[in-house]
């Protein structure tokens, strides 16, 4: 019995965790990181800028410089229809037909323009 206590004793002293004293943060380290944070954030607004300038200078037809990186427009055209399944249901109960009415409305909505730069 005395060596079954034992055991128990033992088992349930592995289970303790010591947890390590927490770490001290140095307003060192804060300093940086803001500096960082700022940082990023100016890097992103001038990453922004070019992005914009090249987009410009291709869509007044700029000639590229030859060279192991090439750079284009991608356009596309999307019509946003998030509301299509909603107008199909709705015209389905109302005994419609809801495909034809939305296949309708789609016809005769513009669709929205983006262009994005491509660079290779």
């Amino acid at each position: 019995m005395a060596t079954q206590q034992t055991i128990s004793q033992s088992l349930e002293q592995s289970k303790l965790v010591v947890l390590p004293e927490p770490q001290t943060i140095s307003q060192v380290e804060l300093t940086l990181f803001l500096s960082l944070r700022s940082r990023l954030h100016q890097l992103e607004e001038q990453v922004r800028q070019a992005e914009q300038s090249l987009e410009v200078r291709l869509e007044k037809g700029a000639v590229l410089e030859p060279g192991d990186h090439r750079a284009e427009l991608k356009e596309n055209f999307r019509r946003n229809v998030s509301w299509k399944d909603v107008v199909t249901r709705l015209a389905n109960r109302l005994r419609m037909d809801g495909e034809a009415y939305c296949a309708k409305v789609l016809n005769s909505t513009k669709s929205t323009r983006t262009v994005s730069v491509v660079i290779e």
